[in-house]
């Protein structure tokens, strides 16, 4: 059935933006501080025609959208973005191998009804669709799922591995570094990893982030290839410190990797990519980092009713987290995980008995006009715990309140 209305505990709706009737959302949302004093939330489109969208949040009961832009060719998706200051990082990926476009966009936004994009650095090819997801939070470098034109994998799904790029001069983005799976690529002396019987999402990075906490580690969810963590002190040379997966006998695409360094553990998410449930269990993990050489399990995250939520139109299970960006605006909790899950709306959990975290509130927004289903896909918040949730397919930006 249709969510006809909303489901909400703990949370109170503050306001809706329907983005123009272009509501499709990705997996990039972030929010600048301008010098002037306003705050504009930019969110990147999961889908053409639209690249990205700034919306004016200073005034939270009253969204404005300030800017909608398009993408330079159809076969793109944006996806992904990152701010600092006054200059965003914008991921660009094509829905084939060999097409141009895809790569790193970097945009002035001093202006925000008016970006400027002031470089960009390719990383189409013959074997590559660009990049997927980045992260940059100190400044300095950006670290890419992506492909490139001199990197050829085995099996095309295993295009996606991690580069580091110095923006120190966001005008002149170089390649620092990059490390693969060993096996993924031709030439590679070790074998070809094991596929998937059922599932197989490929050996290709999906997030790599990387902590002031931890300025020497990447912290990154590599589809089928699980958790794995990498020594990024020489950016140059990156090496394996440890590697976690449980794909199979449980399904891959391992998603994000969020360090919560006070506790010592790992919050680990994977991706629905199925209707119905039919890849389920795609969870959120806990794992104990003590030792960072052999994380162990400890418990997920409870998920709602499954029989319920199967039956809706649209994936469900585990998709993305609030990422504790370390910045003065983002919201750092290292108990509360802020966690998507596509038709299963936005939902919050309490981790502070790991072995047994709890879920302290949720949102379900209603199926907007139109769509098929409602698709919860990505969330950040800010300083003071507002809440700006996403929907991936036509229902926009949600302006919420958590009122634990």
């Amino acid at each position: 059935m249709a969510t006809a209305t909303q489901e909400i505990k703990n949370m109170k709706l503050i306001s809706h933006h329907d983005l123009n009737g272009f509501g499709n959302v990705g997996e990039g949302v972030a929010l600048q501080q301008t010098a002037g004093g306003r705050r504009i939330l930019w969110m990147a489109h999961e889908s053409a025609p639209k690249d990205f969208s700034g919306v004016d949040v200073t005034d939270l009961a009253n969204p404005k959208l300030v800017v909608q832009t398009e993408l330079a060719y159809p076969h793109l998706r944006s996806n992904s973005l990152a701010v600092l200051g006054d200059v965003m990082l914008v991921a660009y990926q094509s829905s084939k191998m060999g097409l141009p476009g895809a790569g790193m966009g970097v945009y002035d936004i001093s202006r925000p009804e008016r970006p400027r994009r002031i470089a960009f650095h390719d990383t189409s090819g013959p074997s590559s669709k660009g990049v997927h997801c980045l992260w940059w939070v100190d400044g300095e470098y950006a670290h890419l799922a992506t492909g490139a034109a001199d990197f050829h994998p085995r099996n095309e799904r295993d295009d996606q591995f991690y580069m580091v790029v110095d923006v120190k001069d966001p005008a002149k983005p170089a390649e620092a570094g990059r490390w693969w799976v060993p096996g993924t690529r031709k030439g590679d002396a070790a074998p070809m990893p094991a596929r998937h019987p059922q599932f197989d999402a490929g050996h290709a990075l999906h997030n790599g982030n990387v902590y002031p906490e931890r300025p020497d580690r990447a912290y990154c969810g590599w589809k089928d290839s699980g958790v794995i963590i990498l020594d990024v002190s020489d950016k140059s040379d990156p090496k394996m410190v440890s590697q976690v997966n449980y794909a199979p006998p449980f399904p891959g695409f391992t998603h994000t990797v969020l360090p919560l360094f006070s506790r010592n553990l790992l919050v680990v998410s994977q991706e629905a990519t199925r209707l119905n449930g039919e890849d389920y269990p795609k969870l959120v993990w806990l794992l104990d980092s003590r030792v960072e050489t052999n994380p162990v399990i400890i418990s997920t995250l409870p998920m709602a009713d499954t029989g319920d939520f199967f039956q809706r139109p649209g994936r469900f299970g585990a998709h993305n987290l609030h990422e504790n960006l370390p910045i003065d605006i983002s919201y750092r909790s290292d108990t509360l995980i802020f966690a998507t899950f596509f038709n299963g709306g936005l939902r919050v959990f309490d981790t502070a008995n790991p072995f047994q975290p709890q879920e302290v509130a949720y949102f379900v927004p209603e199926v907007p006009a139109g769509a098929q289903a409602n698709s919860v896909n990505d969330v950040y918040v800010d300083e003071n715990r507002t809440i700006f949730a996403v929907d991936r397919l036509k229902g926009g930006l949600y302006i919420l309140e958590l009122t634990i």
